[in-house]
């Protein structure tokens, strides 16, 4: 079976994908992106007086899963049952990750990567005033799994 690009039709226009005749099945999906930033704002960073960055990164990861469809144009809105976002300092910088599920006809990939995406701009966002040349990086789909498609696990 020859693969495609599935937003185009066969006249080259662009589509929303055709998911109604698709199962729905457990769909799972988890992503990963990197926030670098110089040891000196690191460590300013996890001396935060006034609480903890990256819980809000993780709220606003979660809430921009949710809201994927509204920013990908041909994303279709999706019930998710479940999404976990995490962000944990490293001697880099900060590491964001994501996992997220739902019951339905289509997968999740596009809900992981707008949470890890959003997530690591809300690290920015907060820590901008310390350096702005902090960067996003390594944003990428680690696993997927569900579906016609089956299992797929970044190398």
């Amino acid at each position: 079976m020859r693969k495609t690009l599935s937003h185009y039709d066969s006249a080259g226009r662009i589509r929303m994908v055709d998911v109604s005749s698709k199962s729905p099945t457990l769909r799972q999906a988890s992503a990963c992106a990197l926030v670098k930033m110089n040891p000196r704002t690191l460590r300013a960073v996890k001396r935060n007086p006034k609480g903890n960055p990256l819980e809000i990164a993780r709220i606003a990861g979660i809430s921009a899963a949710k809201r994927t469809a509204e920013l990908i144009p041909l994303c279709h809105p999706l019930w998710l049952s479940h999404i976990d976002v995490q962000a944990v300092f490293n001697k880099n910088g900060v590491l964001v990750s994501s996992m997220v599920s739902t019951t339905g006809s289509t997968g999740v990939e596009m809900e992981a990567l707008t949470a890890v995406a959003v997530a690591a701009l809300t690290v920015y966002d907060m820590c901008k005033a310390l350096d702005k040349g902090i960067e996003i990086t390594d944003v990428r789909l680690l696993e997927k799994s569900g579906g016609k498609s089956g299992t797929y696990r970044a190398k």
